[in-house]
């Protein structure tokens, strides 16, 4: 399994806070995680809310937890409520379902971490995050 490097991490948190920039959004929080689920970097604009590292924390772990964005997550838990319950009493870590939380895959499409991204609507984190993983060339 490669594992993702912290140039690498910062390079998706970079691109993700330009993204932001360029479209004017509030305030933002990324926060990598490696494919095991630990944190590889993390970073808060400046004027984020207090708990903006734990939310983003959660979306990149939930999309870890499946292997799909925390927006399919979400998706999924309206549609099995149980399973999603029994799911989040097994994780390791608490998990934050909405959108925002992107896996990373590298060229060969092995996923290789994830990031989450809270500060502004779920769709306009969503789209920062994904702009963050291309930019860093994934």
């Amino acid at each position: 399994m490669r594992a993702i490097s912290l140039d690498e991490a910062m390079k998706i948190i970079s691109g993700t806070f330009a993204e932001a920039a360029r479209r004017k959004l509030r305030p933002l929080t990324a926060a990598v995680l490696d494919a095991g689920g630990h944190v590889k970097a993390a970073l808060k604009q400046d004027g984020s809310a207090m708990l903006r590292f734990e939310i983003a924390y959660g979306k990149a772990y939930a999309a870890l937890s499946l292997g799909r964005s925390s927006r399919l997550v979400l998706q999924k838990s309206r549609e099995k409520p149980i399973f999603m319950e029994n799911l989040q009493r097994l994780a390791e870590g608490p998990m934050f379902l909405e959108g925002g939380g992107q896996l990373i895959r590298d060229g060969q499409g092995e996923v290789i971490g994830a990031i989450g991204v809270t500060g502004d609507v779920n769709e306009m984190d969503d789209i920062a995050a994904v702009a963050g993983i291309h930019a860093a060339g994934f």
